[in-house]
C-alpha cells in the first residue's frame, strides 16, 4: 500500500528566496464544512495516508474509554507531541505515579526534549536522554494507566492485539466513519492506523464542536476542551500547534511526515498532508483554508501567521518566505 502519489498532489506552498522560488511543498488537503460536506478539496484527500500524531486526541480518549481517569492536563499531555519541558515531563510523572508505575514501564524510545532549558539541564546532570522527554510520552503514560484500571498485560500494551490497542483502532474507526484498512507502527513504537485527509477532517470536525460543548460526548468534551485550556502542553510555549489554540481556539494537533489537523468549535475541519514530510508550510495553508471558508477571519489568519512563520533568512536576516502556491490562491478567485 501506499499514500498518494506527486502526480495526485498540488502545489499547496512555495518557498521563495531573494525573490526566487527555490522550494514547493506538494500535498493534499480537505476542508470539511459543518454538514460534513466537502467544501475545500486540493489534491488526493481520499487517497490513505498514515495520519500520524493527529491521532494522538483520539488515542487518548480510547484509553479514557478503557478507564484511565485522566484530568486537566494530563489529558492535554496525552493527547500532545510535547517539547519535554519541566511542566510537561510533570504531567507525565503524575500520570505514571497515579498507575502506580515508574518511567521504566513506559515503551516510548529514549529521547532528548526539544526544550532547550530541560536539554541543558539534562545534559549538565549527567543524566542523557529518557523515555519520559520522548514527545509522545504522555499518550503512553495513558496507556498504560488504562491498562493498571483494567489489569491488562503492561509489558504487550504495544500489540496491536492487545485489548487496549483494539480499543484504539475501535475509536478511530467510529471517529473517522471508516474501516482500517491498513494498521502499521508509529515512530513511539504505538500502532498506526491509516485513514483519508476527509475521515481525519471527520474526526477534527466532532473534536472540535466538543471543545467546551457539554451536548458532546463526554471524553471527546473532555480532551478538546483540556487541549483548549492547555495548549502549552499540546505542543510547547511558543510552538505553532500552541499559539494557534491560545489565540483562534482551534483545536490544532501536528502529525509527523507533514500532517495537520484542524477543527473548530463550530465544527469546520481542515486536514494537510505534504508529501515531501515537512510542516513548516501548514499553518499557512491550515488557516488561509478556515479563513477563505469563513471559519476564521483573514486578520485573524494573518495576526496569528506573523507569529508561527519563520521567514526565510540570510545571515540571521530576512531574505524571503514560505507563500501560498497558485492552486491554493486560485480558491480565492
Amino acid at each position: 500500500m501506499h499514500t498518494f502519489s506527486s502526480e495526485q498532489a498540488v502545489d499547496l506552498a512555495e518557498v521563495e528566496r531573494s525573490g526566487f522560488v527555490e522550494s514547493r511543498h506538494r500535498g493534499s488537503a480537505v476542508v470539511l464544512a459543518p454538514d460534513g460536506s466537502v467544501a475545500l478539496s486540493l489534491g488526493a484527500p481520499d487517497e490513505l495516508i498514515f495520519p500520524r500524531s493527529t491521532l494522538k486526541p483520539f488515542q487518548a480518549i480510547a484509553s479514557m474509554k478503557a478507564g484511565a481517569p485522566l484530568r486537566g492536563g494530563q489529558v492535554a499531555i496525552a493527547a500532545a507531541s510535547h517539547t519535554g519541558t519541566f511542566d510537561h515531563l510533570d504531567a507525565v510523572s503524575s500520570i505514571l505515579k497515579a498507575a502506580g508505575l515508574t518511567p521504566d514501564a513506559l515503551q516510548c524510545p529514549q529521547d532528548w526534549p526539544q526544550d532547550e532549558d530541560t536539554r541543558a539541564w539534562l545534559i549538565r546532570t549527567e543524566r542523557g536522554k529518557n523515555r519520559m522527554c520522548m514527545n509522545c510520552s504522555g499518550k503512553h503514560a495513558a496507556f498504560l494507566w488504562a491498562c493498571v484500571v483494567n489489569e491488562w498485560p503492561l509489558d504487550s500494551y504495544l500489540d496491536p492485539q492487545h485489548p487496549l490497542q483494539k480499543l484504539v483502532v475501535e475509536t478511530i474507526e467510529d471517529f473517522s466513519g471508516e474501516q482500517a484498512q491498513h494498521v502499521g507502527i508509529d515512530g513511539c513504537g504505538a500502532p498506526l492506523t491509516a485513514l483519508t485527509l476527509t475521515g481525519l477532517a471527520r474526526m477534527y470536525s466532532t473534536l472540535g464542536r466538543a471543545a467546551r460543548n457539554i451536548q458532546a460526548d463526554a471524553r471527546a468534551a473532555t480532551v478538546a476542551t483540556s487541549m483548549l485550556d492547555y495548549p502549552e502542553y499540546v505542543q510547547g510555549p511558543g510552538r505553532s500547534n500552541t499559539v494557534i489554540m491560545e489565540e483562534l481556539d482551534v483545536i490544532t494537533k501536528l502529525g509527523a511526515e507533514g500532517v495537520l489537523g484542524l477543527g473548530t468549535r463550530g465544527g469546520w475541519s481542515v486536514a494537510i498532508k505534504m508529501l515531501d514530510g515537512s510542516s513548516r508550510a501548514n499553518a499557512l495553508v491550515g488557516l488561509t483554508l478556515l479563513a477563505q471558508v469563513g471559519a476564521i477571519s483573514a486578520d485573524d489568519a494573518a495576526r496569528v501567521l506573523d507569529k508561527v512563520l519563520h521567514p526565510i533568512t540570510g545571515a540571521g536576516k530576512p531574505v524571503g518566505a514560505i507563500k501560498l502556491a497558485r492552486p491554493v490562491l486560485d480558491l480565492f478567485n
